[in-house]
């Protein structure tokens, strides 16, 4: 059974961690035992198929871990204050998680890349994931996931910077690369100086994007700002984008049903959005290119001279 996060840890998510009590040397310490750990990997493996917070300690660490069973919550000590860089379990992310669930709290992930150019802060293969206050930097990608149509994303309050490549055999890496996951959820957060790919990619059926800042004004080589290939259903809202100069392809900010579409798009509302391009830049772009020709709803979006709202494609 897939474990679903529930709402009220999303909330929790949004309170800044506070220290905990040590037992025993280590950086990682199980909050409801008390008990620390060298490793990351060490503090996993001791929660095993159980429930159970790991506080991180401030710091910066060249460190990984897999994460095979049970809920974790990875939580920084002091939000913002701990940084894991520079290494990848199993050639692909600072975290890999297949458990039942997860939840990231105030950690910096920095500096992660592979060999097949899809180095992550976060590999999603199983399960539900929250995330809230945590940074994704100068990374191949930011977050990757498999398929699971019966798992949840949520994401707040989070900052993706420096992110994507298409330069790997591989394809494409994003600053979020979602599979046909059952629902997406990204609210009040922050994408940036894009490096390549798309600021968002998402194959899942239901998404709510609402409240997020997408500046490409600094991006470099990058395509859409919200790429949904296989249609869905769901909300886009409230956000602000900007496009930048140096695109790899600026025919749309937001593309739908872009490849092979798995999932009906009739009724995806896309409202109260603004999009214009950095200053001194003239060109013709389409808000929302739509490749399924399903009845999306579109209203009260603020478009700069330029900018069409819907093209069908």
């Amino acid at each position: 059974m897939t474990y679903k996060l529930a709402a009220s840890a999303i909330a929790l998510a949004l309170c800044a961690p506070s220290a905990v009590a040590q037992q025993g040397g280590g950086d990682f310490t199980i909050v409801e035992t008390g008990r620390s750990y060298g490793s990351l990997q060490s503090a996993v493996n001791a929660v095993g198929s159980g429930k159970a917070t790991i506080s991180v300690a401030p710091g910066t660490y060249r460190q990984c871990a897999v994460q095979t069973a049970g809920v974790i919550t990875y939580t920084a000590e002091k939000a913002g204050s701990a940084v894991f860089e520079r290494t990848a379990c199993e050639g692909k992310a600072a975290l890999v998680l297949r458990g039942m669930g997860a939840e990231i709290r105030g950690i910096t992930f920095r500096g992660i890349s592979v060999g097949d150019g899809n180095g992550a802060g976060i590999r999603l293969e199983r399960g539900s994931l929250n995330i809230a206050y945590s940074r994704f930097e100068d990374s191949q990608q930011g977050i990757l996931t498999a398929d699971d149509a019966r798992g949840f994303i949520y994401i707040a309050r989070s900052t993706f910077s420096g992110l994507g490549t298409c330069e790997h055999s591989a394809g494409c890496a994003h600053s979020i690369y979602v599979g046909n996951y059952g629902e997406l959820s990204v609210v009040d957060s922050r994408f940036e100086r894009g490096t390549g790919g798309h600021y968002v990619k998402a194959r899942s059926g239901k998404v709510t994007i609402r409240g997020n800042s997408f500046d490409d004004a600094s991006g470099r080589g990058t395509n859409y700002m919200i790429d949904l290939p296989a249609g869905a259903r769901g909300t886009i809202t409230g956000n602000w984008f900007v496009q930048g100069r140096d695109k790899e392809n600026y025919s749309a900010f937001i593309a739908l049903g872009a490849e092979t579409v798995l999932h009906p798009s009739d009724g995806l509302r896309v409202q109260n959005n603004e999009a214009r391009f950095v200053p001194g830049l003239s060109r013709s772009s389409a808000f929302l290119a739509d490749w399924t020709g399903s009845k999306v709803v579109m209203s009260g979006n603020r478009l700069m001279d330029g900018v069409k709202q819907y093209q069908e494609r």
